[in-house]
This record gives structure tokens, C-alpha cells and sequence, in this order.
């Protein structure tokens, strides 16, 4: 029986409370030869994609810039076009907000990303309805977060249109009859939404992959549902092979109603891993990792921004406070808020008492992603348990250095999959579609069913 094949994706983390910045080995976050370490390994690798988050915003925290946050980063897309020049077939993916950008401009950005890297091109689709960061954009914070994915939704309709307006034929390049391109075969697009209205010529010819992959990050029931609806990968966060089945059933059976098969979208959930001689040297690793990703400063303002107000009186390996959380959540600005903040102490409160935490020691515990742990063979079994259980159809690894996190990863854990048959040892294709085994667009659109 062929075992389903493990996809990953590399993940470029910025300055977080994901990465030890601090830590000596540790390198730039702006110069480009971090990048290219870091696209190279995986490419070595032979990883599907290459991945950049984005900051359209300096957090803020109390009024003071959060030191933890994705800062002092080149623009994407300028990154990825000057990775393609230095990969031969590491897919590129770039997040890119649907929200303060037009249809046309990243339609084209992103074309312009597949001609250039030779069908490589990944679009992360994100949404804000976060005022603060609006600021920063000339219509500032003007949409009501129920229309965060009216916009994100149109945004992809009128790009597909666009897309798909070259016909494959239309670009000739006839030298002696002295024809450029067909014009019959480059239609207009006319689009009129709630959103955008739109009408001319795309200015690119069809690139090598018709569509570049679309993923999408959100774990809310009207992400997993644009996400079924519109993207080709899913980038979320589960803790247990429980918890990822579940979501993998969940957005895999929302396929069929857009016509839609399994392996249109794949499910890609961020995780961490650390690597030891032995399981008890992984395990200490880890526990030193985190404790210098998360310091006791670092403690106290994930505290404050579920209690809304100023809890630097505390002592981090103290207790929790013993007052209730002021509701106001504008003490951190340009972060997604996730549940009621009363809730949300609620479950830290009894998270604290059931295992006698600190709260450093619950903030570790309850802002620790998805994280493999172990020697490599058994980090390999853990990945490869997830995957051949339906609980995810690979990661997207987010190393704690950058930029050489990945390579204890490249080299011990992959041979270890690739032993196990879960993983390719070579690229078989030369699209980012190719490595995740994803129908061409049209295919999905025409109706032919996947191989």
C-alpha cells in the first residue's frame, strides 16, 4: 500500500516569541543571505514551499512598540522574486492582505511572482478588520470585521477573472507573420461587486501554474469556509492528533458543496520542532527554548493583553492575579484577538491551578504551538503519525534560529521520512502545484477528477 506522501513548508518566522533573537546564533532578519540560507536548506530539503508572514504594522503594547512581532523585514514580494533567482524548485509563498490592497495589483504582483520563479507562486491570504492597522493606509480602518471576508472573497473572484482572461493560446510571439499576442484571445474583464469595480485587459499572458496556490490562514468558521470555498492549502494550529482530525474532517467536508474533491485542499498546520540526542535531552532542549522565548517581561504582557490593563506589579513566577480582566482589549494594538478575554482567564485560572503553574509558567504552557520533540527518528514517526491519520496532510515547520534552524531538520529528520516512505527523494515536478499534487485550475473548474 502506497503511504500518503508528507508535505512541508518552510517557514521564515520574523522576530516572534516563536524565534530566540537573542540567542548568538541567531542572524539577520534583513539581509538577503538570511533568506537564501534558509529557501536553500529546504530546497535541499526538497520541502514544497518556501514561507514569509507579514507585519503591515509595528504592534504596540501599552503604548510602547512589542518587541515581539514581525519587524524590520524586507517587503515579500520583493524577497520572493529574488529568491526565484537563487531556487530552481522551492515554491515561493508570500502572505499578502486582502483587505488594504486592490485585485489588480496583487493579481499581477503575484503573476508576475509565477512567470519569474517558473510556476512557483504562492499567495498566503490574509484579512484584517483591525482599525489601528488601517492607519497605515489611506482608507484606514473603514471595514466592519463582517465584511473582512466579503472583500477577501471578491478580492479572489475578480484575480481568477483576471487570470483567466489570457486564453493558453493567446501569446504567440510570431515573428513572421508579425503577431505579438491574439487579441481575440484576451478578454476583456468586466467585474461590479460590493467591493470593486473593475474593467480593462490584464497585462500578463497565463502563467505557468493558471492560477498561483492560494492558501489561506484562519481557524474561525467563516475561514475554514472561505478556505474550503477558495484556497488550495490551509495554514493552521492544532495541539493534538484529536483536535487536527477534527479540523481536517471538518474543512475537507465543506469541499464537496463547491465541487470541490479532497485533494484540492491540503491542511498545513504551523509547528515547531526540537531535536535531541536522546527524548530526554529533546525535552530539556525544549524547556530551556521556551523559557528563552518567553522571559518573564514577555509573561506579563500576554497576561495583560487578556486582562486588559496594567499588570507589571506581578511577579511572573507568582501566581495569577486574583482580579477580574478589565474587558478592554485596546492595550494591544495590530494583534488578532481570539475569544472573550473573561473566558480566556477563565481557562487560564484553571489551567494554573490543575498543575500548580506560574504565570510564566502558564504562559509557556498555554502559547506553545503545535511542537515535535523528540530524537529525529522519533520526531519522523510523530510527523508521519499526524499525516497518515488524517490529521494534517504535512506542516509548515517555523524554526526557533533563523536562519539555520531548518538544517538539523534537512538533515536528520528528512532522511528518517524518506526511510519511512512518506516522503519524496527528489522533486518529481517544477510547480509549487506539482509538489502538492494539486489539480490545475481549470481541471478543478472543468470538472476532471484528480488521478
Amino acid at each position: 500500500m502506497t503511504k500518503k506522501q508528507i508535505h512541508l513548508g518552510a517557514h521564515f518566522p520574523g522576530v516572534n516569541n516563536t524565534t530566540v533573537w537573542a540567542d548568538p546564533e541567531s542572524k539577520s532578519q534583513i539581509e538577503f543571505d538570511s533568506f537564501v540560507h534558509l529557501a536553500e536548506s529546504a530546497e535541499r530539503g526538497l520541502f514544497d514551499f518556501f514561507f514569509l508572514a507579514e507585519g503591515l504594522r509595528l504592534r504596540e503594547h501599552r503604548n510602547k512598540i512589542h518587541d515581539l512581532d514581525v519587524v524590520g523585514r524586507p517587503d515579500t514580494l520583493t524577497v520572493l522574486n529574488a529568491l526565484a533567482s537563487v531556487t530552481t524548485k522551492l515554491g515561493l509563498a508570500g502572505t499578502i492582505n486582502t483587505t488594504f490592497n486592490e485585485p489588480f495589483e496583487l493579481a499581477k504582483q503575484f503573476s508576475s511572482l509565477d512567470h519569474l520563479s517558473d510556476g512557483r507562486a504562492a499567495w498566503n491570504m490574509v484579512t484584517s478588520s483591525d482599525a489601528f492597522t488601517g492607519e497605515n493606509f489611506r482608507r484606514g480602518g473603514y471595514l466592519d470585521r463582517a465584511d473582512r471576508y466579503v472583500r477577501a472573497n471578491e478580492i479572489i473572484d475578480v484575480a481568477r477573472k483576471l487570470w483567466d482572461s489570457w486564453q493558453s493560446d493567446a501569446f504567440v510571439v510570431d515573428r513572421e507573420r508579425d503577431i505579438f499576442g491574439r487579441e481575440s484571445e484576451i478578454r476583456a474583464v468586466r467585474h461590479t461587486g460590493p467591493q470593486f469595480e473593475v474593467e480593462g485587459r490584464f497585462t500578463l499572458p497565463r502563467s505557468p501554474q493558471g492560477h498561483p496556490v492560494l492558501l489561506q490562514a484562519g481557524d474561525s468558521d467563516e475561514g475554514r469556509e472561505f478556505g474550503a470555498a477558495k484556497a488550495d492549502a490551509i495554514f493552521t494550529i492544532h495541539g493534538t492528533l484529536e483536535d487536527g482530525q477534527k479540523f481536517y474532517s471538518d474543512v475537507k467536508g465543506r469541499l464537496a458543496k463547491y465541487g470541490r474533491e479532497h485533494v484540492d485542499l491540503k491542511v498545513l498546520p504551523a509547528a515547531t520542532f526540537v531535536l535531541g540526542d536522546s527524548a530526554q535531552d529533546a525535552v530539556e532542549k525544549a524547556d530551556h527554548i521556551r523559557h528563552q522565548q518567553v522571559s518573564g517581561k514577555t509573561a506579563i504582557s500576554f497576561l495583560e493583553q487578556v486582562w486588559g490593563q496594567d499588570l507589571s506589579a506581578y511577579d511572573p513566577d507568582g501566581p495569577l492575579p486574583d482580579i477580574e480582566p478589565s474587558g478592554d482589549v485596546s492595550i494591544t494594538r495590530g494583534r488578532a484577538r481570539h475569544g472573550d478575554p473573561r473566558t480566556i482567564a477563565q481557562q487560564y485560572r484553571e489551567r494554573a491551578e490543575a498543575d500548580n503553574l506560574s504565570i510564566r509558567e502558564l504562559i509557556i504552557a498555554m502559547t506553545t504551538r503545535q511542537q515535535f520533540v523528540g530524537t529525529p527518528a522519533q520526531v519522523a514517526e510523530e510527523i508521519d503519525n499526524y499525516v497518515q491519520n488524517n490529521a494534517s496532510d504535512g506542516f509548515i515547520l517555523v524554526p526557533h534560529i533563523t536562519p539555520a534552524g531548518l538544517d538539523e531538520f534537512v538533515d536528520k529528520v528528512i532522511p528518517e521520512l524518506q526511510d519511512r516512505g512518506s516522503f519524496r527523494t527528489e522533486y518529481a515536478g517544477t510547480t509549487l502545484r506539482d509538489h502538492l499534487g494539486l489539480r490545475h485550475p481549470y481541471e478543478q473548474r472543468e470538472g476532471v477528477r484528480a488521478s
